[in-house]
């Protein structure tokens, strides 16, 4: 599968001001929805001059990536052109490769999922027949050809891994993975850039949330995990991309060995709970890993993802909830939410990410 269409915001050879500024525009204009925003809008809102809002307009309405959205309304003089953001213009896949099911999903440049699919996935077979896995469940939800516009594809696995190069570690329960350069072969085979982070990191990728905040993404699935994005929307992956293995955190000293070599980790004590069909319990034990998270880190939001919680969203609200609002030692609260956007739409937004200016 080729890129059928153009790249990102930039040429690779034009300065970097030159696509910095493109990117803060676009994002701008992804913000405002269909209603777009007029020039001057821009303008004020980027630091940028007149003439040089013109100049990248009129650049990314060549590219395709802008059009006109109607006129002001009118103040007195000749009323100003609104621009908007083409969300048809470019797009990315994500892929959630979870341990027994791959998720796949094909996002506008709103994030607007246009396609999905879903089908069994057994991590444990190996690298080879994972990728097989992938590149068909890409080529399915671009429909079986190459999709003008395609920007990359973003994939979520499980960790730890190296997000800056795409190579796997010692994953738990699958030592076969350990040092797979998973990016670059999946690149060779699709033709298109891939970017590969943590489930939880795409988890906390794809959620919506105020550039002030500190959000906190815990995802209740196969594994217990969380994604961590600081005040300022930069996702906290730590210097050995280590940050966020959550569900190892030991809250019972004599707990049930977990597969991660520990004992009584939250993870373990989280699945045997639910596995005895003791959802309740499960999201009290999240919710007591989670109040250790807000206390130690100081997050803003909680939100709660994964099949787990899809499965039974009132009672792990509701459990996490409870427990971190007595444990909470901050005035005010913490908020608790669901996530909203899967691991496979965070997945594409970590493509998403570099053409609006929110690359790492």
């Amino acid at each position: 599968m080729r890129n059928g269409g153009g790249g990102g915001a930039s040429g690779v050879n034009l300065p970097v001001l030159r696509g910095h500024n493109d990117a803060l525009v676009l994002d701008l204009l992804r913000g405002a929805g269909p209603a777009g925003l007029g020039r001057g809008d821009l303008a004020a809102r980027t630091g940028l001059t007149p003439q040089a809002v013109s100049k990248i307009t009129a650049r990314l309405r060549d590219e395709g990536l802008v059009a006109d959205a109607g006129r002001e309304a009118s103040t007195g003089g000749k009323p100003r052109t609104l621009l908007r953001l083409v969300p048809q213009a470019r797009y990315a896949v994500g892929v959630h490769l979870d341990r027994d099911e791959l998720t796949a999903v094909r996002v506008d440049l709103t994030g607007h999922v246009v396609a999905e699919r879903r089908s069994p996935l057994d991590f444990g077979a190996g690298p080879d027949t994972v990728v097989e896995e992938t590149v068909r469940a890409v080529a399915r939800v671009c429909a079986d050809g190459p999709v003008p516009g395609l920007l990359g594809v973003g994939v979520a696995a499980p960790g730890p891994l190296d997000w800056r190069t795409g190579v796997l570690g010692r994953v738990t329960g699958h030592p076969e993975w350990e040092g797979y350069p998973l990016r670059e072969v999946l690149e060779g085979r699709l033709g298109v850039p891939v970017r590969v982070d943590k489930d939880t990191n795409a988890g906390v990728a794809g959620v919506a949330a105020s550039g002030e905040e500190a959000v906190a993404y815990v995802h209740v699935g196969t594994g217990l995990g969380a994604g961590l994005r600081l005040a300022g929307g930069e996702v906290y992956r730590g210097r050995r991309s280590a940050a966020g293995e959550f569900g190892h955190q030991v809250l019972r000293l004599d707990g049930p060995p977990c597969r991660c070599g520990g004992r009584g980790c939250a993870e373990v004590l989280c699945l045997d709970a639910v596995a005895e069909g003791r959802p309740g319990e499960a999201a009290r034990i999240v919710g007591e890993a989670a109040a250790n998270l807000v206390a130690l880190l100081d997050v803003d939001r909680v939100l709660l993802g994964g099949r787990l919680v899809e499965a039974a969203p009132g009672v792990f609200l509701e459990g996490v909830r409870a427990v971190v609002a007595v444990r909470c030692l901050v005035p005010g609260g913490v908020a608790v939410d669901l996530a909203g956007a899967g691991v496979a739409q965070g997945a594409a937004e970590l493509v998403l990410a570099g053409v609006f200016g929110r690359g790492d």
